[in-house]
């Protein structure tokens, strides 16, 4: 990569990359880690976070960024004070020049791989902050660095306050239907046998997402198996952020789907206790899906959709929410309706599986309707 000479590695691999970044100087004699690098360093931050894959990736992502940004200024971490954290703070949201920051997705080992894939909101580069002044202050801890920039950040308890007010990013009930519907109309009778395959596996993969709420990284994992009947109940086990295990509730619809969708693969029914098998199935039928492939199908999924209701002229704000959705829409969604259909704040944590209550109300809707509707009886007179 002509561009970027180097990135975080992969941990999967033994192998580091860090070894065109320039070691420090010099090593303080209260320094706690094996480094002689700043990479060295980041990545022993980031092996605490080696047991949720999700939080590893973000995490690996915001810290190559800014490890990026200084190897094109010839600037290290101990370089970092107040003024250089406020013009990174600015590159993230215009990263220039973009044709060397900002491209499309492509494998981290591709020649146009680009560490952007455009400007960063108000919400993301927040974000990146928070995750930034954690590495900042691991280090610092570590000895590596002797200040953390993030300390002079006057107005630091607003800005990096990552608490939203509630969520946003969910599909409302009623373009939820549409979709839903549009998942499972009929297809012609000219439909291959593929073309039948996909349908069943996007049928089961939205309604999987709708009535578990599971992550992207748990549907990708998820096999036959953790679907298993007790005292006449079917439950979803699920090993989730943080290898924290559960157990889901199983609905009748979610059992309907999965019995069709083990239809589309030539399975009975029902799995068996000891079906190690993937639950989710490339177009072979026997291969398991990766992460970033039914991430890739999710969106596809959505830009479809999203064409096929502008064809069908339906609302705008609809269209761009279908264009704008993202796989974690769905679980977004699931929560969102559930509470919306009455579930008790304490399951929904549950099903969740949020470590904190106050998480989970950030879903509720019900206080803003009723908000809504008592304040519609103040009113004027329109003559």
């Amino acid at each position: 990569m002509a561009d970027f000479p180097w990135v975080l590695p992969e941990f999967s691999q033994s192998a580091t990359r860090s070894s065109a970044l320039p070691a420090l100087p010099s090593q303080s004699s209260n320094l706690h880690i094996r480094a002689t690098s700043d990479a060295e360093a980041v990545i022993q931050w980031l092996e605490e976070y080696r047991a949720s894959s999700q939080t590893l990736r973000s995490y690996r992502r915001e810290a190559e960024r800014l490890l990026l940004w200084l190897h094109a200024r010839n600037m290290a971490l101990a370089d970092m004070n107040r003024e250089v954290l406020s013009h990174f703070e600015e590159f993230l949201s215009d990263p220039q020049p973009r044709s060397q920051w900002v491209g499309p997705s492509r494998p981290r080992q591709h020649s146009e791989w680009r560490p952007f894939r455009g400007s960063l909101g108000a919400a993301s580069r927040r974000q990146s902050l928070v995750i930034l002044q954690g590495l900042f202050s691991w280090l610092v801890e570590a000895g590596w660095l002797a200040h953390n920039p993030f300390r002079l950040m006057r107005d630091k308890s607003r800005r990096l306050n990552n608490q939203a007010p509630g969520i946003e990013r969910y599909l409302e009930r009623e373009l939820w239907q549409w979709l839903w519907q549009w998942l499972n109309e009929p297809l012609s009778e000219q439909a291959t046998p593929r073309d039948r395959y996909q349908q069943a596996r996007r049928v089961f993969l939205f309604g999987f997402a709708y009535l578990l709420a599971p992550r992207i990284s748990e549907m990708a994992n998820a096999r036959m198996q953790d679907f298993q009947r007790t005292e006449g109940r079917w439950w979803w086990h699920v090993v989730g952020k943080g290898a924290k295990t559960a157990r889901i509730p199983v609905p009748d619809d979610m059992l309907y789907f999965l019995k069709h969708w083990r239809a589309a693969l030539a399975l009975v029914p029902l799995p068996e206790h000891d079906d190690d098998t993937p639950l989710l199935r490339a177009l072979d039928g026997r291969r398991e899906v990766g992460e970033n492939q039914l991430y890739r199908v999710i969106r596809a999924t959505f830009q479809e959709a999203a064409q096929a209701l502008e064809n069908a002229e339906g609302e705008r704000r609809h269209i761009e929410a279908l264009r704008r959705a993202t796989p974690h829409w769905l679980r977004h969604t699931a929560i969102t309706h559930q509470a919306q259909a009455g579930v008790e704040l304490r399951y929904l944590a549950e099903s969740a599986r949020h470590s904190r209550l106050d998480t989970t109300a950030r879903y509720l809707h019900t206080e803003d309707e009723e908000w809504h509707r008592q304040l519609t009886s103040h009113t004027l007179s329109r003559e």
